[in-house]
């Protein structure tokens, strides 16, 4: 544990990325080539969201896709071999209006000129049995993502807000169908949207009613749902070869709370360059503001923050 007086006199770092997803490992690429000694911090595994996704095919690069654990392994790697350090280690704490700024973990604490915050999103679950399960077998999160494995088969979209209609308008382009689940009678989404899917003749509405369960083909992949009338109590059985889930994503910034803004989301407040309101501290991927969560965005994402740290450091 380093103490007050070390801290007066060294700094262990030039840069700290807390988080090791495709933002947090980009930023880290680019600012260990900018000879800064950096350290990535994460609680889990390398890859973040990407970690999830069986097969990507919309990442410039690779023409016949790539898994999502083959994708992680190697950016990790790519930063490793120019000198990053990583630590598997969970921040619980923040000192970042200090110079030099203060990061303690479960395991220790670390002092850097400048932090970048990289600690991505989750998407919100059903929680019923199945989802997991048949993660990235048939459960999505992204249809940006995964509709073309879904060409000309039955799918559903869960949710009624605009992320869940703008999705399954997308998914139209390349299914046979899309069946919005709602646990409402009305959507939330904008007017505009609604109106674009209720004309849309490959869109169909199943009000009222929640996912109780995911149920496989017999083949490791999503085959059909059950479904319960919330008025009712009634069940059914749903044939469905996919099921895309929009019921809300929340950034991981809780322990963010009264150190740097938040929006309304939660998400991290930035510019483009995206600097935060503190001298030193940038964001970057899911976790900020007006992110579109997608992986290219997150890599670019990373390099701007990590470029913008760079000139930070070099000017102080």
């Amino acid at each position: 544990m380093i103490t007050g007086d070390e801290m007066s006199q060294n700094i262990d770092y030039d840069v700290i990325i807390i988080g090791g997803g495709a933002a947090g490992l980009s930023a880290a690429l680019y600012s260990v080539r900018a000879m800064l000694k950096t350290l990535v911090l994460e609680k889990f595994a390398s890859g973040g969201q990407i970690l999830y996704t069986d097969v990507i095919e919309n990442y410039p690069g690779f023409p016949e896709g790539i898994t999502g654990p083959e994708l992680s392994q190697l950016m990790e790697e790519q930063s490793l071999r120019f000198g990053t350090e990583m630590r598997f280690e969970e921040v619980v704490d923040l000192n970042l209006s200090r110079e030099p700024k203060l990061v303690t973990t479960t395991e220790a604490s670390y002092t850097a000129k400048a932090v970048i915050i990289a600690t991505g999103g989750e998407h919100n679950k059903l929680l019923v049995p199945g989802e997991d399960e048949y993660a990235g077998k048939g459960v999505s999160y992204c249809a940006t993502c995964d509709g073309n494995f879904f060409r000309n088969q039955d799918v559903v979209v869960v949710g009624g807000g605009d992320a869940a209609i703008d999705e399954g308008l997308y998914l139209t382009r390349m299914v046979n169908k899309v069946t919005v689940i709602h646990r409402r009678d009305q959507l939330r989404a904008s007017k505009i949207l609604q109106d674009r899917a209720q004309n849309n003749p490959k869109m169909t509405f199943l009000w009222d009613s929640v996912i109780e369960e995911i149920v496989g083909n017999g083949s490791d992949s999503v085959g059909k749902l059950k479904i319960r009338n919330v008025k009712t109590s009634d069940n059914t059985m749903m044939a469905a070869s996919g099921v895309f889930i929009y019921i809300g994503f929340h950034p991981l910034t809780q322990f963010l709370g009264g150190i740097v803004s938040l929006d309304n989301g939660g998400h991290v407040i930035t510019n483009l360059r995206m600097e935060t309101e503190l001298p030193g501290v940038f964001t970057c991927g899911d976790v900020r503001q007006y992110s579109d969560k997608q992986l290219a965005n997150a890599a670019g994402d990373g390099v701007t923050a990590a470029l913008s740290a760079y000139r930070y450091i070099a000017e102080h």
